[in-house]
């Protein structure tokens, strides 16, 4: 197995911690917690298809990590104007 494929396998992981984390309630998906967990988790991913290019996944975990950002730029926004 290529570190590629095992840094996405790693980031595969990470969002699906995330995401059960969030579904069970122990993890707010409005919180910086759970934001880096998908922005990490989506830019190993990203890594990952490097190697091995999709078109289309490399749209959804572009997607999903520039939504992770925004969410914690908003966070970072919120606590400038306090």
């Amino acid at each position: 197995m290529a570190w590629t494929d095992a840094a996405g396998l790693g980031g595969v992981l990470i969002i699906l911690i995330a995401y059960a984390g969030a579904t069970t309630g122990r993890l707010d998906p409005k919180r910086a917690a759970a934001l880096v967990a998908n922005f990490v988790g989506a830019s190993l991913i990203l890594l990952s298809l490097a190697r091995d290019f999709n078109l289309s996944a490399v749209a959804m975990e572009g997607a999903w990590a520039l939504v992770s950002v925004i969410g914690l730029a908003r966070l970072g926004w919120k606590r400038l104007r306090r």
